[in-house]
């Protein structure tokens, strides 16, 4: 189907990028404005900011508690934006919709950002995040079973890799993944995958955008022949925790999103693959208020709950 109308007229009024280099800090600058304030936000029982201690020092996490209850599973959430962009706050809305809609407690992790923070600064943050909350259990609350991990786009990239990292590490404890439209390959030639030429213009993220924005990670370090960098470049997935991979039509990443899921499926793993029609990329992190995409939240609780 073609671009959702209510997706295509945000997208008609969005200002032309700026020219020139990007510069990181004020691009953050712009999203931060974006935030709605505390009191527009959706109301948990408890939303808390803790700092998690870990082998690559202190990394800051938010926790939100659905309701008051005995024990609770847990789902570990990072944040998209190609690896620079996003925030705790950006992405608050996000980490709330999960909590409501799953029942989980949802950890929503700050890791460290490039260019900043060279490469693998923000993959260790992630990692240890995880691994902090298992060692944490009693104090999070934790029923002892599930131990999700979620992320949009750049955020789907860690995910991917973090599942891959506890599973060499003998670390057994995730029992779940959930990517929304992840980058997979950062190996951004146009010919590797069909949605790089058929979704390269007008659906919001442009797949001639792509170089730049993932410029900051891997001139930080990041080589995207590295399995940890695009990870459907590692040879073996099997005995990877079970996966949903969300994808959405018009998307230049929806492709190796989906031979990915293919992938694991090949390996044994079981593994979901949702695409979503009419959808761009972004559409959980901007369009999620739009009832035909709320239901993200929706499957990913059915997913968590098989």
């Amino acid at each position: 189907m073609t671009l959702h109308p209510r997706i295509a007229e945000v997208l008609r009024h969005l200002p032309p990028p700026p020219d020139g280099p990007l510069d990181p800090v004020a691009i953050r600058a712009t999203e931060e404005t974006q935030v709605p304030p505390l009191e527009e936000r959706l109301p948990l029982a408890h939303v808390e900011d803790v700092t998690a201690q870990t082998p690559s020092g202190e990394v800051p996490v938010r926790v939100y508690t659905p309701l008051d209850a005995d024990e609770y599973g847990l789902l570990v959430y990072y944040h998209g934006g190609a690896f620079f962009l996003g925030s705790l706050e950006t992405h608050d809305h996000v980490a709330r919709s999960l909590a409501k809609e799953t029942g989980l407690k949802v950890l929503s992790v700050g890791y460290r950002r490039a260019p900043e923070a060279a490469f693998p600064a923000g993959l260790q943050d992630c990692y240890g995040a995880v691994r902090w909350a298992q060692e944490n259990g009693e104090t999070l609350k934790w029923d002892g079973t599930t131990l999700a991990i979620a992320g949009d786009s750049s955020g789907g990239t860690f995910v991917a890799a973090v599942a891959a990292m506890a599973h060499d590490d003998g670390f057994d404890r995730i029992t779940h993944q959930i990517l929304f439209y992840p980058s997979l390959d950062l190996d951004f030639d146009v010919d590797r995958y069909a949605s790089l030429r058929d979704n390269a213009e007008g659906y919001g993220l442009e797949t001639a955008g792509l170089k730049p924005f993932n410029a900051f990670y891997l001139d930080s370090g990041a080589d995207p022949a590295d399995a940890l960098v695009s990870p459907i470049k590692r040879d073996d997935l099997s005995g990877l925790p079970a996966a949903l991979i969300v994808t959405a039509e018009h998307d230049p990443l929806r492709d190796e999103g989906e031979l990915y899921g293919e992938r694991l499926k090949a390996a044994g793993v079981d593994a979901t693959v949702s695409r979503y029609a009419g959808a761009g990329h972004g559409f959980v992190q901007h369009f999620s208020w739009i009832p035909e995409y709320h239901r993200v939240f929706e499957e990913t609780r059915d997913f968590l709950g098989r």
